[in-house]
């Protein structure tokens, strides 16, 4: 039992209504809503009748798959927990591992009551409670994550359901003998696949389009020639109901693709299911216009031809061959003989949505072989199996066609198994336990499912007939064919118009059957084309053809070597064989079911629709199922439990049984007396069986009762066991706390004492140290006192002594050879001490106050020879550009903020090669200009209006130039000695001002204003060159407000910037009158 704040639970402890509805009592259909109502308004989603697990959908999250939930079920009986999922997984797992049992989980129930959910449930469970290891959480992995693929590619939003499966599907999880996942195979049913091309209003197609036109990179959909748009697709967009807010398309295209690649699929796989949806939507796109052939006959031509195109692209085949396929059929004979005709528009767009529904439904079939290939099992040996069916539930709609006619049948077949195995299993407790048997009437539906599948006379028989039959073959015919089998006419199970003539609920074109959850009326149009469901074989062909690495595979048919005139099988012959093979492998294997309800229409979280309840409890055939149950014995249960439970009602059994379960258990009931009826009991071989559940529910009352007396006994032997103990403690407490105090009070007389004779002790030898001291201070003060004397005397006695040998001057001499030695001392200290080689070694040592001037004059003589001993390690051109840095470094530095820029960059001087131009040589060799310093382009600002024109700049030793950049046509030349001075901005421009003396014919039109980027550079080499020339320095002056002189006139001129640390090239220059504004 499982234990809950100390005490053992079971499925009657604080329980919900009723947790079994075996034990319902009445056994009533409206009693059976109440208790499903009851425990749903409680968070009950689940309710047990017998072994079969009820789910009502919540439609919400509820705390009740957590990791702590699983380890609460797990290795537990099946009632010993409420119920639950996990107890019914837990247990086929058990059965399965431990005795060698293979098991299967059916469950069922229709659209939006929770079967995937479910499903995901079982697989979580048995995930998580089975064996670890590498191997092992692969194949766990693989397993969990084909559910995300299939959804994708199965499932759609429906209007009852936003993760609607639209096939069956059966999974054999494979175990070894320890009872570790190694394998599996998936089998899949009856894919929807009408979806693909048309959906009812406020439905959607299949997850997979969505996710991929959501969640796919740009280039992904660029390479598919695809849009996000989904109005772009006539198979997606016609209903508006493309996206929902519920379902997270783009993140569930991440989900699936890296499930895909968990499982196994590879990159150019991937890729190549991709073109296919492409080439699906691109496909339904298509549009056909009909015209009238030169033979006068209907033909089609495709009107989209670029939609077209992307398709051929897709599929890799020709243009040609996707056209003819599309608008020609190709009709053989039975010699070999062809026949080609045109296509009408109906038949076009019919070929088209044909080859739409057989590309997605082959693409998903391959799908789920390519994830079986990739789960099988690899290893050869004995196997455990343990199947999960998750199949559509019975269905009855306001219209029901083929598909709700197989489904229906598929159910029945289902039913038909269910109701045989839980009554060979009610019949193989009652044999083990060795109670008689007694025969149980039940609603027999064999000879519904005859009345479907019987060979030659069967309804699918009769279809596939009408189906085969030459001639002009309609839904009409095939309704007369079954209307004229005697068989089917005659069954009692089957009605139609023509046999009930009065009955006006039944259509012309419809039949009724009558199934074991209730009648269902079925319109026959479509029958015969659903069951054909033909595709031409040109269209097969034409995929063959195509060198899509896929496509081969999944048009088998299409080869020319296995052309054959035989009609390919019906899909009710298909369907009829993959349920008798399905109904094989559940009758090999012990079942066990989880029946799912939806509680309403709308989604709505805890709301319970009772009329929707009730068709489902119908249908799913749930009373009668509890009816099964309840034909015998409605309780049995093991005499150990059963006594454990309930061993406080007897005296005899309580608190302890000494002997035999069985007898303790007699001895209960018999002292109880709940009942005369001496059939109420039964007494098996390990197990206690009850009949009615009233006379159970007795029993827990009493039971109840008896616990609250129990409880009241226990509280009171509690209380006074308290109270004994409090005064225990107290009494305890007491003794210590005056023990402890008479310790303490002892504790503090003794330190007293102690501290006392320790004080007397103390002051005794002080007084006796401070005389010892005293003594021995005297002492030593007549010591040295002696000393001293002694000292005197030997001092006196000597200078008398050698009095006679001491010259007069010899104090002289003395003091010279002191101050001698000082000086040597200092000079060798200061040579061992002296600083490095480097110019930027500023440290000097200190000195005595007796050498500060010379150690000063030593420090200047030191700095100059070790300059002078750095400058002759270079050559005379690296002289000059040192000596240039240093004057630029006196002119500019921390005065105009450009100079830091131009530390790091080399002065060339000559920016053009004006030196090596021979030219220039030649023509200015006259006049002693042909020592080039600096040569550059340069902007010149114009004194009468300020516009800039860019001029070549030369400075040579004897004076500078203005020249043409081109042809060095000399504009101006102007001698060192009439240039005055120089003017900067404290800016990082490169404006620069050169100031001119007056009265010489050269300099008649006043000071000179230049632009340069080499500022700097310019000033430091024209000044220094000046200083040669002349022998007298030229200023240099910074500031942003100067004078200048144009042609006689005084200007002031002001230089402004935005940003002082921003070099601009092109200033801008305005004159006004007397006024000269530079924007640098």
């Amino acid at each position: 039992m499982a234990r809950e704040n100390g005490h053992s639970k079971t499925i009657l402890d604080d329980m919900v209504g009723v947790g079994d509805c075996v034990l319902l009592d009445p056994v009533t259909e409206d009693a059976f809503i109440d208790n499903l109502k009851l425990r749903f308004d409680a968070q009950d989603i689940y309710t047990y009748i017998g072994s079969v697990v009820v789910s009502v959908n919540p439609y919400k999250k509820l705390p009740l798959y957590t990791i702590n939930k699983i380890q609460e079920y797990r290795g537990m009986n099946l009632y010993e927990l409420p119920p639950h999922i996990y107890a019914i997984a837990d247990d086929a797992y058990r059965d399965m591992r431990d005795k060698n049992r293979d098991q299967c989980v059916i469950i069922s129930g229709e659209s939006g009551a929770g079967k995937t959910e479910a499903s995901k449930v079982v697989m979580q469970y048995v995930a998580a409670v089975c064996g670890k290891g590498n191997d092992v959480d692969i194949v766990k992995e693989q397993l969990l994550q084909s559910n995300p693929v299939l959804e994708a590619f199965g499932n759609a939003k429906t209007n009852r359901n936003d993760n609607s499966s639209r096939f069956g599907k059966y999974m054999d999880i494979e175990f070894d003998y320890k009872g570790d996942p190694i394998g599996g195979v998936i089998t899949n049913y009856l894919l929807e696949k009408s979806r693909v091309v048309v959906q009812s209003k406020g439905e959607r197609n299949f997850h997979m389009f969505y996710q991929l036109l959501e969640g796919a990179p740009q280039v992904l959909l660029d390479e598919l020639e695809l849009e996000r748009d989904l109005s772009h697709y006539h198979f997606l967009g016609r209903n508006n109901s493309g996206k929902s807010s519920n379902i997270n398309d783009k993140e569930n295209f991440s989900v699936t693709q890296k499930a895909m690649q968990i499982i196994g699929f590879t990159d150019e796989e991937i890729l190549a299911i991709y073109q296919l949806l492409a080439s699906v939507l691109k496909l339904g796109n298509m549009e056909f216009k009909a015209y009238i052939t030169m033979n006068g006959t209907e033909g089609v031509k495709i009107t989209n031809q670029d939609d077209l195109d992307d398709v051929c692209e897709m599929l890799q085949c020709e243009r040609h061959d996707v056209m003819h396929a599309l608008t020609k059929r190709t009709v053989r004979g039975g010699k070999g003989d062809k026949v080609i005709t045109a296509l009408s528009a109906s038949q076009a767009f019919y070929a088209r949505d044909a080859l739409c529904k057989a590309l997605y439904d082959r693409l998903f079939t391959w799908i789920v072989r390519t994830i079986n290939e990739s789960i099988r099992v690899k290893t050869g040996g004995r196997k455990k199996v343990m199947g999960v069916l998750d199949i559509y539930g019975f269905e009855i709609f306001e219209y029901n066609g083929f598909e709700q006619f197989i489904i229906n049948y598929c159910n029945e077949k289902l039913q038909q198994i269910f109701i045989e195995l839980t009554l060979r299993e009610e019949q193989e407790e009652y044999i083990v336990e060795g109670i008689e048997w007694t025969h149980i009437d039940y609603f027999n539906n064999i000879p519904i499912c005859e009345l479907v599948d019987k060979n030659k006379a069967g309804i699918l028989a009769m279809l596939d007939d009408e189906c085969l039959r030459p001639g002009d073959v309609t839904d009409q015919t095939f309704l007369n064919r079954i209307n004229s089998s005697n068989y089917i006419f005659g069954h009692k199970h089957y009605e139609s118009r023509a046999k009930l003539k009065s009955d006006k609920t039944i259509d012309h074109m419809s039949f009724r059957l009558q199934h074991y959850a209730g009648a269902v009326t079925y319109e026959v149009s479509g029958f015969i084309d659903k069951n054909n469901d033909l595709l031409f074989r040109d269209l097969s062909e034409l995929m063959f053809k195509c060198e899509h690495i896929l496509l081969q595979e999944m048009f088998p048919e299409g080869s020319p070597k296995y052309a054959s005139n035989r009609r390919p099988i019906t899909t009710g012959s298909q369907f009829k064989v993959s349920v008798s093979q399905l109904m094989k492998n559940l009758l090999a294997k012990e079942p066990n079911y989880i029946r799912c309800i939806k509680p309403n229409d709308y989604k709505e979280s805890m709301t319970f629709d009772r009329a929707l309840v009730r068709h489902q409890v119908r249908y799913l055939g749930l009373m009668e199922n509890v009816r099964v149950r309840r034909a015998g014995y409605a309780f049995r249960q093991l005499y150990e439990i059963f006594l454990k439970r309930y061993k406080m009602l007897c005296p005899a059994t309580w608190p302890n049984w000494r002997g035999q379960p069985k007898d303790g258990v007699r001895e209960i009931l018999n002292h109880l007396k709940l009942t005369k009826d001496k059939e109420e009991f039964a007494y098996g071989r390990t197990k206690i069986f009850i009949r009615n559940p009233r006379t159970l529910f007795e029993l827990e009352q009493r039971r109840h009762r008896r616990m609250e007396g129990l409880a009241t006994l226990l509280q009171k032997i509690y209380k006074g066991w308290k109270a004994y103990s409090r005064f225990q403690q107290m009494r305890d407490s007491a003794i210590l706390i005056e023990t402890q105090f008479r310790g303490y009070k002892e504790r503090k007389n003794y330190k007293t004492v102690r501290n006392a004779t320790i004080t007397i002790e103390s002051y005794y030898r002080g007084h006796q140290a401070r005389k010892e001291y005293r003594r021995r201070r005297y002492q030593a003060k007549c010591m040295w006192a002696a000393g001293i004397i002694h000292k005197f005397y030997i001092g006196w006695k000597v200078r008398k002594e050698h009095r006679k040998h001491f010259k007069a001057h010899a104090a002289p001499m003395v003091m010279e050879f002191l101050l001698r030695y000082i000086h040597t001392t200092y000079l060798r200290r200061l040579q061992q001490h002296l600083p490095t080689m480097s110019p930027l070694d500023y440290t000097w040592p200190p000195c005595s106050i007796l050498h500060t001037t010379a150690h000063k004059q030593l420090k200047n003589i030191f700095i100059r020879w070790r300059a002078n001993q750095y400058r002759k390690k270079f050559d005379e051109a690296t002289r000059m550009r040192l000596g240039e840095k240093v004057t630029a470094s006196i002119l500019f530095k921390d005065k105009k903020t450009l100079y830091p820029k131009s530390v790091s960059k080399a002065f060339q001087g000559d920016y053009v090669r004006l030196r090596t131009n021979a030219k220039y040589s030649k023509t200015y060799s006259t006049t002693n200009d042909q020592h080039v310093v600096f040569a550059d382009v340069i902007s010149k600002i114009n004194r009468g209006n300020g516009k800039l024109h860019s001029q070549l700049f030369v400075l040579t030793t004897a004076s500078f130039m203005m020249m043409d950049q081109k042809t060095l046509l000399l504009k101006s030349r102007i001698p060192l000695a009439d240039v005055a001075g120089f003017t900067v901005s404290p800016y990082s421009d490169g404006i620069v001002v050169i100031l001119l003396k007056k009265g010489s014919e050269t300099t008649k039109k006043g000071d000179l204003v230049i632009v340069t980027d080499k500022a700097i550079e310019l000033v430091t080499k024209f000044q220094r060159t000046c200083r040669t020339a002349t022998n007298q320095d030229a200023p240099v002056k910074v500031a942003d407000r100067f004078p200048v002189d144009f042609n006689g006139t005084r200007i002031q001129a002001t230089v402004c910037t935005l940003d002082a640390n921003v070099s601009n090239p092109t200033p801008s220059v305005k004159r006004k009158g007397a006024k000269l504004d530079i924007m640098a």
